[in-house]
């Protein structure tokens, strides 16, 4: 059976402070692309423009699976060097960025490539799956199982990215084939529709409605609705019978649309340097009527004003990365933990996370207290790290830990097994966590083991008397550890 693609595309500025559309999206017979920009004054718009513009002659048959994969590929390499290029031209580009998917259809196949947070979904037998897996630091989390899916929706560092289209050379995006079916639907859309409306509602929005058009209207609807503080882009294709798909023409819509050549409707790339582009849109910032011609200085800069360009963009960029990173780190260093140093119960300052090399926690004091004199129970919850609101706090909870230790040690002297028994209930201190009760402090303390791990006890802490058994392991000096570097 011949099969077709019937498809609508849609593109909005979004709610959020942003003065300007960064999003692209091209629909066309057999090519859907998305690209959201990101970067400095006008930059986000160039290069998700500049992609769509070198992906746009993709858009015709002939191509066979393989082939069409290759094709897709080696575009976007080429896109990814004229990103590096138009940069280097033009520094006041420098930064620029954009997440793409692109699919290309090849008589019953698709060829895919996605790289970057933006996301693509295939609609099947009523089944709404995601066929894309984003690029971003909570995805690694997710992936390391230590935020769910759910949390992830909500992270704050949900809109950070791992790879995306720089103009570098390992900039490389995820490609695959998949198998087109009559009745598909699918949807390509920005983080602009997917970090303000849930999955369960966009599975409705796309399963309910009758035309590409009225999903993707609808897409951008309910974005709006959410308060999206984005630009939001939608893509929407249906996989039809040839003879049930009637004649379109290609859509452009967000950035790549707004510094268009006027007229033009063929679907060949944008022939628009990066310089040209960057004009139009300041052009439209300033007002200018669209209709009036670009107009490019004939004069060239010499070496010396491009060199001087170059250092006053590498250092404002150097600054807004320092900035960003240090209200990132200073954030980190107000938390803190209890965990295991070399084997001694140990406080934190920072978050027990790390990205590549880069932790984000540093020692502040290690205590006397080994964590192998620790009942079983509170050892697992040490190793696996108990997060408290501050250093006073850690102290009771560490003085605390010292009198369990101290009673596991005397208990085990005795032939007892430690940490069995079942706590008791008091009259005096508050607990340190939900769930623990503590002992009337005597000059011999009853301390039980709690059976919640996630807790600990209040009794004060005391001197083993004389004749106990002497602390297995020397009493280590507490030290302070510098913060650790974060990039």
């Amino acid at each position: 059976m011949a099969i077709a693609l019937r498809y609508a595309a849609r593109s909005h500025l979004g709610l959020g402070p942003k003065g300007r559309n960064e999003d692209s999206g091209y629909a066309g017979p057999h090519l859907l692309v998305l690209a959201d920009g990101m970067g400095g004054h006008a930059a986000g718009d160039v290069a998700s423009s500049m992609i769509v513009g070198a992906l746009a002659p993709l858009d015709e048959e002939g191509y066979s699976g393989e082939q069409a994969l290759r094709v897709l590929g080696a575009e976007l390499h080429d896109a990814n060097a004229q990103l590096r290029e138009a940069m280097v031209e033009d520094p006041t580009l420098a930064g620029m960025g954009s997440t793409t998917i692109a699919l290309l259809r090849a008589g019953s196949k698709l060829a895919m490539a996605h790289i970057g947070d933006s996301r693509a979904f295939l609609l099947r037998d009523g089944e709404l799956s995601q066929i894309t897996k984003d690029h971003s630091f909570v995805q690694q989390l997710v992936d390391e199982h230590r935020i769910t899916a759910e949390e992830a929706q909500h992270h704050p560092q949900r809109s950070l990215v791992t790879r995306v289209m720089t103009g570098h050379a390992d900039d490389e995006p995820d490609l695959s084939i998949r198998e087109l079916r009559v009745g598909d639907r699918y949807l390509l859309c920005s983080d602009g529709l997917t970090d303000f409306v849930s999955a369960e509602i966009v599975h409705e929005i796309v399963s309910g409605a009758a035309t590409p058009d009225d999903a993707a209207d609808a897409c951008i609807d309910i974005a709006l609705k959410a308060s999206t503080r984005d630009n939001v882009t939608v893509v929407v294709a249906d996989v039809v019978d040839v003879d049930d798909a009637p004649p379109t023409t290609p859509q452009i819509v967000g950035a790549a649309a707004a510094i268009r050549p006027k007229g033009r409707r063929r679907t060949r790339a944008i022939p628009i340097s990066p310089a040209e582009k960057a004009a139009a849109l300041s052009r439209e910032a300033s007002g200018i009527p669209a209709d009036e011609p670009v107009v490019l200085a004939d004069e060239t800069p010499t070496p010396k004003i491009l060199w001087v360009r170059r250092l006053v963009v590498a250092a404002a960029a150097a600054v807004l990365l320092l900035s960003g990173g240090y209200a990132g780190w200073h954030w980190t260093q107000g938390q803190y933990f209890l965990g295991d140093d070399a084997g001694y119960v140990a406080l934190y300052r920072g978050i027990n996370q790390s990205l590549g090399p880069v932790t984000f926690s540093s020692v502040v004091e290690r205590s006397d207290v080994l964590v192998t004199d620790l009942p079983l129970h509170y050892q697992e919850t040490i190793k696996s790290t108990v997060t408290i609101p501050g250093e006073d706090e850690a102290t009771q909870r560490i003085n605390s830990l010292r009198v369990i230790a101290l009673d596991c040690r005397i208990r085990n002297a005795n032939g007892d097994q430690c940490g069995t028994t079942t706590p008791v209930t008091s009259s005096t201190s508050g607990n340190l966590l939900p769930g623990w009760a503590t002992s009337p402090a005597t000059t011999s303390p009853a301390i039980t083991s709690p059976a919640d791990p996630t807790t600990l006890s209040t009794a004060p802490a005391q001197q083993p008397a004389p004749g106990l058994p002497a602390p297995t392991a020397p009493i280590p000096t507490p030290h302070t550890a510098m913060p650790a570097a974060t990039s």
